[in-house]
C-alpha cells in the first residue's frame, strides 16, 4: 500500500486516490486550427520516464480536490507533493 499525501487532508491510503495522468499539460489556445494530428498528439501522446514523472491525482474518496505529486517510476516512491495553484518543483535524481 502507498501513503499519498493529500496537500489538504495530509497522509492516507492510496485506496482513497486517483490517478488524473501526466500533470502540467497545456490546452492548446486554438483547438479549432489544429490538424487532427496535432489533436490526437495533445491528447494521447503523454511521456513516460523511468525516474522522475509529474502527475495529477484527485482525492476522490476524501476532499475531492485535484493536486500535483512527483514520482520515481522507477521506485514508485512519492518525491513531493503540491497544490495545483503552486509553482512546479524542479527535482533531480
Amino acid at each position: 500500500m502507498l501513503l499519498i499525501t493529500c496537500p489538504y487532508c495530509g497522509p492516507r491510503s492510496e485506496e482513497e486516490f486517483a490517478y488524473g495522468g501526466e500533470g502540467h499539460i497545456a490546452r492548446p489556445a486554438d483547438t479549432d486550427g489544429l490538424s487532427d494530428d496535432e489533436w490526437a498528439d495533445y491528447l494521447f501522446m503523454r511521456t513516460n520516464p523511468k525516474g522522475v514523472h509529474y502527475e495529477r491525482w484527485v482525492h476522490a474518496h476524501g476532499c475531492r480536490r485535484w493536486f500535483n505529486a512527483v514520482r520515481d517510476t522507477a521506485t514508485n516512491e512519492f518525491l513531493a507533493f503540491y497544490r495545483v495553484d503552486e509553482k512546479k518543483p524542479e527535482i533531480d535524481r
